[in-house]
């Protein structure tokens, strides 16, 4: 509830216009019967055709006048809704982006998306129909109550007897709704995650014959996403007939005494059809109030997931300053860390000078990877600390930490965008940083293929490029901005042992005074490294030059042998 009050009071003003204009026209509505009552029992018995013209064009005004505004109200209605719903998706998307990565990790991506597309959906629908009909209903039964008081008080205490059973009713179905569809959307997060995942992995499906095995695996997180539905729907289904049904008895109720009150003179016919007509408003009143329980309870259950991720704490906080005299550029001073408390890595230590090269080496799952998350402060360590100029990554504000960085990841994606917006990543950079960036990352020459060069379109995550260019233009990107510390994460791996040694080479001449540290399962990525690092099970197993590790790791030289058969890389 706390997040509809919030980012609907900037806009009280037009929601205050929009429900001011709902309110009159339905004041309009309801004058409607009291007229049509008051010409059937006073104008018609005196026989005067003009009083009846008069009087029933005064029905006429008034309904042109509850369609324009009712009409113009809606209008206004959904314009807020539109802007309110703008400004949460707005909000939940950046605070997603600044979500750390463990706490991205807690709610996990499908959640995430769900969060930014149906339950902002809901709160769309809610906001617009609470609007549309959170005043028009209510007002109706209020209004319609108060006018069946004004025209026969012992009809309306007959009209009033079943409206506490109503109430209890929908406050107890409503009440248990909630949590229903609070479960619907982790359904729906499921269903989400299912999709995700087979999509990305279309490829490996369809290359191991599996499809009917996602297939089925679908249907059951499917069902599981219906029968949530099937569930919730159900319980708010009741509503509807027991209203009915109640509703219905104090129809009955009011007729049968209607007509005795009739027989005995105690009221006029008009008024019996005006007193129906107004029941039948009340009526429609309370399906209406019921409808707006069953949306609302699902833009409930919505708006609490919502406000879940925009309350959330950064994680991530600026630290004091913690700066020391220190002459090595990268330090990582005795580091442990572990994504659920177990340790993933655990005592790295090692330093790094100014434009110095550093290789970090090991099986998979080893924790090589982890080390570079942590140096970016994706995740906080756990023990230990990492300096760079002697000054500890946690006192930095994460812009002025990142941009000292040019990365490339494992995974790293690529926009449907041109090959220069994709290398220039936002960051207004010149051509020819550009064109200088793909020269060094080996990318120069099939760029030089295209017919548009750089303004080559790429498709969604470059599926019309091959591995090895992928990686050439994410290189690129890592090299465009003159990165203070280059990180690349086994980001050669597609790259012919030809093409992988010019980039080192490029990256010896033109990046001189830039630090780098390289994530690689090929030693003759890393050989010339200055210093190089064997990881195993989050462990430095073997520290120190090439020549350093084959005379004293002997897992280095296992894997050296096994990928060279033992003659020297270039």
């Amino acid at each position: 509830m706390k997040l509809f009050i919030e980012y609907l009071k900037p806009l009280r003003g037009r929601l205050a216009s929009g429900l001011t204009v709902k309110f009159i026209g339905t004041i309009m509505d309801l004058f409607l019967p009291l007229i049509l009552a008051f010409i059937i029992d006073v104008v018609i018995p005196t026989g005067n055709i003009n009083r009846v013209l008069l009087w029933g064009g005064a029905m006429v005004l008034c309904s042109i006048i509850a369609i324009v505004l009712s009409i113009k109200a809606n209008q206004m209605a959904s314009g807020v809704a539109r802007d309110a719903v703008e400004r949460i998706r707005h909000d939940l998307y950046e605070k997603i982006t600044y979500l750390s990565a463990s706490q991205a990790d807690q709610y996990g991506t499908p959640s995430l998306i769900s969060r930014l597309t149906s339950d902002t959906y809901n709160l769309h629908r809610t906001i617009g129909l609470m609007q549309r009909i959170g005043v028009r209903a209510p007002v109706l039964l209020i209004g319609g109550i108060l006018m069946t008081v004004t025209l026969d008080p012992v009809l309306t205490l007959v009209m009033m007897g079943v409206l506490p059973f109503a109430t209890v009713t929908i406050y107890y179905i409503s009440k248990k709704g909630v949590p229903l569809f609070d479960q619907l959307q982790q359904e729906v997060d499921k269903l989400v995650r299912t999709v995700r995942e087979n999509i990305t992995g279309a490829r490996v499906i369809k290359a191991l014959s599996k499809t009917e095995y996602e297939k089925v695996r679908f249907e059951g997180v499917n069902q599981g996403v219906v029968d949530a539905e099937t569930s919730a729907n159900k319980t708010m289904a009741a509503t509807t007939p027991l209203m009915n049904l109640f509703l219905n008895i104090g129809l009955t109720l009011v007729l049968l005494t209607s007509a005795y009150r009739v027989n005995e003179g105690l009221t006029q016919p008009g008024v019996i059809i005006a007193f129906m007509t107004y029941f039948t408003i009340i009526l429609n009143a309370m399906l209406s109030i019921t409808r707006i329980f069953v949306l609302f309870s699902k833009g409930l259950a919505s708006a609490d997931r919502v406000h879940t991720i925009l309350q959330t704490e950064p994680e991530l906080e600026v630290q004091p300053l913690d700066e020391i005299e220190d002459s090595a550029h990268v330090r990582f001073d005795h580091v442990s860390f572990g994504y659920e408390k177990n340790n993933t890595v655990e005592d790295i230590d090692f330093v790094l000078n100014r434009g110095e090269t550093l290789g970090i080496i090991g099986a998979t799952g080893s924790g090589k990877t982890t080390i570079v998350k942590l140096l970016l402060r994706l995740y906080d360590v756990d023990s230990g600390s990492i300096r760079i100029d002697g000054r500890n990554i946690n006192s930095m504000d994460l812009e002025e930490l990142h941009t000292k960085f040019g990365v490339t990841f494992q995974r790293d994606f690529l926009y449907a965008d041109t090959l220069s917006e994709n290398i220039d990543f936002g960051r207004q950079l010149p051509e020819e940083d550009i064109l200088q960036s793909t020269e060094a990352a080996q990318a120069e020459e099939f760029i030089e293929s295209l017919d548009e060069g750089v303004d080559h379109r790429l498709t969604a995550k470059g599926t019309n490029l091959s591995g090895g260019q992928k990686q050439r233009v994410l290189l690129s990107r890592a090299l465009a901005g003159d990165p203070e510390i280059l990180v690349l994460d086994d980001s050669s791996s597609a790259l012919d042992y030809k093409t992988d040694a010019k980039l080192r080479k490029a990256l010896n001449k033109h990046y001189q005074e830039t630090t780098t540290i390289m994530v690689a399962q090929r030693i003759s990525s890393i050989q010339q490294a200055d210093q190089i690092l064997m990881i195993d099970k989050g462990q430095i197993i073997g520290k120190g030059t090439h020549k350093e590790l084959m005379e004293t790791c002997e897992p280095y030289r296992d894997i050296y042998f096994n990928q060279s058969g033992g003659e020297e890389i270039a």
